[in-house]
């Protein structure tokens, strides 16, 4: 299954083709992604930040903290690009994070086999 922040940065790129800005694209998929995963509509902020970081990050600036003033500045710097190019930099940030993401994998210990029953010779 997609991750948070994959499935935003999917819904972004898709949005954008209807003519919206990146920051609009953000905004509106922050209500929209928390509603999708099924999780607090207050969880929405922390998604976008998180796949605004990783967009300024593909277009190879600093971003820093996910709420911090390199993103505002990063993202204010790549709505200057055109849309298309814009658009690019959505889709290399997903790909970016496909690729970076850390596996899931289980935080369950491994089960000991089960040890000699009580009573039993072999």
């Amino acid at each position: 299954m997609h991750s948070a922040t994959a499935t935003t940065l999917d819904l972004v790129e898709s949005v954008m083709y209807d003519g919206m800005t990146l920051t609009e694209a953000l905004s509106g998929v922050r209500q929209e992604v928390p509603f999708m995963l099924g999780v607090p509509a207050e969880y929405g902020l922390l998604v976008e930040a998180e796949a605004a970081a990783q967009i300024v990050q593909a277009a190879g600036l600093e971003a820093g903290s996910p709420f911090g003033h390199a993103i505002a500045q990063g993202m204010a710097h790549i709505e200057q690009r055109p849309v298309e190019e814009q658009q690019q930099l959505v889709r290399a940030a997903a790909r970016r994070y496909v690729i970076n993401a850390p596996s899931r994998r289980s935080s369950a210990p491994a089960v000991p086999p089960p040890g000699p029953t009580p009573g039993r010779s072999r």
